[in-house]
């Protein structure tokens, strides 16, 4: 159910982290992947260890703030591939963390751009590919963060990510009719660079890992497998859906 058989994936923030877990999953799950992130020297080792254990996948760097970087990668999976199936809008970044009082228009813009207007770029040049093909999945990494939690000193990143929620459920209303779903996925603390660099002391970890009910935080592999599933046949029937995927950490007091 799980299988993404000759299916074309478009993975954004694809260097590291979810995402290159999320591209290695999905192409040993038989999805032809492109790859995209700002590191270009990342992303083709990526294709390396992805094309090593026999998949396919095709890098393209670029900065995801760019309307111009979202159509080519549509471009590139059209002529590739002759269309789109999947996008994991995956591509972030935290931002400048301090309270909102200190917080520059220039970083709020940044952290926006980033996180929130880069959704509505990639959505706008996939979303007719995906009609193309008579259907097909959108997933967005948004956060629990914004959603069911106030962090503070993380404004930006917050109103950003659950911007992206309500950018899923407008999407989902809109293109259900086309067979299209859309859905945003809500990691918890996950061990990646942007997460070790809140979780940044061993007692940050611990404290940080208490957080969650499962007394952890997740390693990339298993977020790109909910990512998978949202992809996959096995989701046929989901969409609009903000899916937690935390740990527990929305639901945790102790």
């Amino acid at each position: 159910m799980h299988s993404l058989q000759n299916k074309t994936a478009i993975i954004t923030g694809a260097s590291a982290g979810i995402g290159r877990a999320a591209a290695k999953l999905f192409a040993s799950n038989g999805a032809k992947v492109i790859v995209a992130a700002r590191r270009r020297d990342l992303l083709d080792q990526l294709v390396g260890e992805i094309e090593s254990k026999g998949g396919h996948a095709t890098a393209i760097d670029g900065d995801v703030q760019s309307e111009a970087f979202h159509r080519e990668l549509a471009a590139e999976a059209m002529r590739l591939h002759g269309g789109l199936d999947i996008a994991f809008n995956n591509a972030g970044i935290m931002g400048t963390l301090c309270p909102v009082r200190d917080l520059s228009l220039d970083e709020w813009n940044e952290t926006i751009s980033t996180n929130l207007t880069s959704g509505f770029l990639a959505a706008k040049h996939q979303v007719p590919l995906l009609e193309k093909a008579g259907g097909g999945s959108l997933i967005f990494t948004s956060s629990f963060v914004g959603h069911t939690v106030g962090m503070p000193s993380m404004a930006a990143y917050a109103a950003a990510k659950a911007g992206l929620i309500g950018l899923v459920q407008v999407l989902a209303a809109e293109l259900g009719p086309s067979n299209i779903r859309v859905n945003a996925l809500l990691p918890g603390g996950t061990d990646t660079d942007m997460g070790r660099s809140v979780a940044n002391t061993p007692e940050t970890r611990a404290f940080v890992e208490n957080l969650h009910a499962l007394k952890r935080i997740a390693q990339p592999e298993e977020i790109a497998r909910a990512a998978l599933y949202l992809g996959s046949d096995a989701a046929s029937f989901v969409t609009g859906t903000a899916m937690l995927v935390d740990g527990g950490v929305s639901i945790t007091r102790t």
